[in-house]
Parts: C-alpha cells; sequence; structure tokens
C-alpha cells in the first residue's frame, strides 16, 4: 500500500514544485518589469535545473526499460 502511494504522490508534487517554480520565474519577471527578453532570459537560466532534472528522469527510466 506504502509503495502504491508513494509511486502515485511523488510525481504529482514533483510535478506540482515544478510547476510552483515557473509561476515564481513568471512573478519574478514581472515584479522587475523584465520585458519579454529579460523574462525569456530568467527562464533559460532558472529553468535549466528544472529541465536537467526532468532529463534525467526520462533517461533513468529509459535505461530501466532496456530501452538506451
Amino acid at each position: 500500500m506504502e509503495r502504491t502511494f508513494e509511486a502515485w504522490v511523488t510525481p504529482i508534487m514533483i510535478g506540482g514544485l515544478i510547476l510552483f517554480m515557473c509561476f515564481i520565474i513568471w512573478d519574478l519577471a514581472r515584479k522587475s518589469n523584465a520585458g519579454k527578453f529579460g523574462t525569456l532570459i530568467l527562464f533559460i537560466a532558472l529553468g535549466a535545473g528544472m529541465l536537467g532534472f526532468v532529463i534525467k528522469t526520462v533517461i533513468t527510466k529509459m535505461m530501466e526499460s532496456g530501452g538506451l
């Protein structure tokens, strides 16, 4: 039961955290009057860590299933 709960809740909570961090970046850009280009740079620079985490997760799943 605990493993099933963990298997469902962990991806949901991590996804929620990533969405919240995207909101924080957007709010930071809005409050600092960054403009379109500044907002893009903020999302690229600060979102790179989140993208790296997602890519690592996908590659790990592929390696565990024998797809890579």
